[in-house]
């Protein structure tokens, strides 16, 4: 193949180094002699252009690509032959891939894994929307431009939803440190597929490396379909509970817990990478680009710093021309709420407005624990059901533990009649409690107001009984979890008058 440097394909592409090669192809840095303009070439081998399936695979990959116009896939720009060999140019992007990002850093800040996420799951949209599954989603297939930008590459194994493959049922294709369970075992391949394998790209860039080994690829794959996988959490502590929710579901291997399409993940990526920001309170490499992409929703979240740089020493000359005026009006009110929005209206309730900081995590019976995720416990009262506070996670279940929980402080107290949860993942057992001081240690101090019960909707009313004595505090008591999870998520927390 280096005899073929410096030579040119049809009179036009002249081929300037080698960059690349696999099983069927090698890919060259070329010069476009008709527009002036570098591109990328990959070449068909020539022991295997005679072989009538592999061309047509070949050309199904540059049609398959020629439909897609994406600012984060690879641009094909032309196909042809020469001399009975087929080639496709793409255009040339200049930088490391994010397999090589990776190891060079080996492991990516949180929320530069996040934006590179975000940006290959929008690609994998636009793919899947055309009815193409890339089928080797990895990111030695990811290119990382000089402006660090994440583009997908590669759609040598796609195959478009619309046609048959020529492929032959059972046979895997695509690198096993990221194959999906269904594809490994043979079975039909989907745009969920895609997400698994995205799911395990997220993985590694926040950990350094792929969750399984094996002695060999089989191996790496039987793990894939039978092993769980290791808690990212454990491999990174500074991991947020809701980007640890996102790659358990996107590598969930029962199809109906994984992201069923794009948009979930897109939106739960979104919301990750403001959190992410407004944790960290600034945003650097690829994520300062990609949170000017965000929805109107995910941007909600992103401290104003972040979305208006320049309006943070205005911001600091309105505060102080403000503070004489808000203490005199402060002074005569109670606590500023974060409302009721997104309360049902049940007939004869009325909703009542929690404080921005009401919600504490609840684990009377750790030992050497700092919680139940009290870093998440404002997301039980934001009003935003798309995001949620979380148990620590017990895959055995809660094991010794009675129960643990979240409690919302109802100051200055009510007599509640109903408390309102709304969680993406019914199925555990909770009862209510109640107390009017402390709040209490343990759980023998509280009242209970409301037997256990199955939560059995995404939206579930526990109805109180407090024989009209009022309480400050109501307590969320989760007891049991659902069959199958290894935590209980709450999205929002109501109370009712």
């Amino acid at each position: 193949m280096q005899t073929l440097l410096g030579t040119s394909l049809n009179g036009r592409y002249r081929l300037d180094a080698k960059v690349g090669a696999g099983g069927m192809s090698t890919v060259y840095r070329a010069f476009d002699m008709t527009l002036e303009r570098p591109v990328a070439i990959k070449l068909l081998h020539r022991e295997i252009a005679s072989d009538s399936d592999q061309i047509e695979r070949f050309r199904r990959e540059a049609r398959a690509v020629a439909q897609l116009s994406h600012p984060h896939i690879v641009t094909v720009i032309d196909a042809g032959e020469d001399d009975g060999r087929p080639y496709i140019v793409f255009e040339y992007v200049e930088g490391r891939t994010l397999k090589q990002a990776i190891k060079e850093a080996g492991r990516l800040p949180v929320s530069e894994a996040v934006a590179y996420a975000l940006e290959i799951a929008r690609a994998l949209g636009c793919a899947h929307d055309n009815n193409i599954v890339h089928r080797d989603v990895k990111p030695q297939n990811v290119l990382v431009d000089v402006e660090g930008r994440a583009k997908v590459t590669d759609f040598g194994i796609a195959r478009s939803l619309d046609e048959e493959g020529l492929t032959a049922d059972g046979r895997v294709l695509g690198t096993t440190d990221y194959v999906s369970p269904e594809q490994a075992l043979g079975h039909p391949v989907t745009p969920q597929s895609d997400l698994y394998s995205l799911g395990i790209v997220l993985y590694e860039m926040l950990t350094g490396e792929v969750p399984f080994k094996g002695e060999n690829q089989v191996a790496v794959a039987m793990k894939h379909v039978r092993e769980a996988l290791p808690d990212v959490q454990a491999r990174r502590p500074e991991v947020s509970a809701a980007l640890a929710a996102i790659v358990d579901r996107a590598t969930a291997k029962d199809l109906t817990r994984r992201y069923a399409s794009d948009a979930e993940l897109i939106a739960d990526l979104e919301d990750a990478l403001a959190l992410e920001t407004a944790r960290a309170g600034s945003a650097t490499g690829e994520a300062t680009t990609v949170i000017r992409t965000l929805s109107p929703r995910a941007r909600r979240r992103l401290p104003l710093r972040v979305i208006h740089p320049g309006w943070l020493a205005f911001a600091a000359l309105l505060a102080v021309a403000a503070a004489g005026t808000l203490a005199v009006v402060l002074s005569g009110q109670t606590e500023r709420g974060t409302g009721t929005r997104g309360a049902s209206k049940p007939v004869g309730l009325s909703p009542i407005s929690l404080s921005q900081s009401a919600a504490t995590d609840f684990d009377p019976y750790g030992t050497g624990s700092t919680g139940e995720h009290p870093d998440e416990r404002s997301l039980a009262v934001d009003r935003d059901v798309s995001t949620f506070w979380s148990t620590e996670r017990y895959d055995g279940g809660l094991g010794s533990k009675p129960g643990v929980g979240i409690h919302v402080d109802a100051k200055p107290g009510v007599a509640a009649r109903a408390l309102e949860i709304r969680t993406p993942e019914p199925g555990f057992i909770g009862a209510v409690y109640a107390a009017d001081s402390g709040p209490p240690k343990d759980i023998s101090g509280w009242t209970l107001v409301a037997p256990a019960r199955t939560v059995t909707e995404q939206r579930q009313r526990f109805d109180l009984d407090t024989r009209g004595r009022r309480y400050r505090w109501y307590l969320l008591w989760i007891t049991r979890l659902a069959d199958g999870r290894g935590q209980a998520k709450v999205s929002e927390i109501y109370l009712f008058r």
